[in-house]
């Protein structure tokens, strides 16, 4: 995903994908305990699409 993408989105839909994204990141942190994750790298993406998320909240906040 991208910041652009985001930058599109209103406040209530972007914080209704962190919902979704926290959810899944809990699912796949629980696959990766039980030796069931097939795809590792997904973790660091979802990581880094919450973090531009909570990025672009921050700038509709302050109002940039």
């Amino acid at each position: 995903m991208k910041s652009a993408e985001l930058r599109g989105m209103d406040r209530g839909e972007l914080l209704e994908k962190l919902d979704e994204l926290a959810a899944e990141k809990m699912k796949l942190r629980f696959q990766k305990s039980v030796m069931q994750l097939s795809n590792t790298a997904r973790i660091g993406q979802v990581r880094r699409d919450i973090a531009r998320i909570k990025g672009v909240l921050t700038e509709q906040s302050r109002g940039n």
